[in-house]
């Protein structure tokens, strides 16, 4: 199972295009908001690709849901923007918020920083702004052990992050 998890577009549809197009295999399209009709143009390009999104603070006037949840591969994989759980102030809480609620994956934006780390057992994924950096992140999840891999694009500086 291949997730592509993106946020932040802010208007920059060209750029989420492009790494869709480069990761044609992926199953799902993960989106943490500021960007509902960008991922709306996205849906209609992409039909044959699954999408799971959610409306970020700059979404004003769109229908989406502050919160996603969805289980995959016997993972609980949770996606938001973050601005209602206080994510430019630190990880705390996302972090208890989703330890609380059994969440295995936590993908969320709003910082525009690019971020991936290991809470526990849970994998918590900020794939960065892909509008003004073109930042995103490749989730993975093996179907027969569970294992979990989450990659940064576009440096890769530290090569992938796995959890057993």
């Amino acid at each position: 199972m291949k997730i592509i998890a993106m946020s932040d577009s802010h208007g920059e549809t060209a750029a989420m295009h492009e790494i869709v197009q480069k990761h044609r295999t992926a199953d799902l399209i993960a989106f943490c908001g500021d960007g509902s009709s960008d991922i709306a143009a996205i849906r209609s390009m992409f039909p044959d690709k699954a999408v799971l999104a959610v409306r970020g603070n700059c979404d004003w006037y769109c229908d989406l849901p502050y919160y996603q949840e969805i289980e995959l591969c016997g993972k609980k994989i949770m996606i938001t923007h973050g601005h209602l759980l206080g994510v430019k102030q630190g990880y705390q809480r996302i972090i208890d918020y989703g330890h609380s609620n059994g969440i295995d994956i936590m993908i969320f934006g709003h910082t525009h920083k690019q971020m991936t780390s290991v809470e526990g057992r849970m994998l918590l994924v900020n794939p960065g702004s892909v509008g003004y950096s073109r930042k995103y992140t490749l989730i993975e999840i093996d179907d027969q052990t569970g294992k979990m891999t989450a990659t940064e694009y576009p440096d890769n500086m530290y090569g992938p992050t796995i959890i057993a």
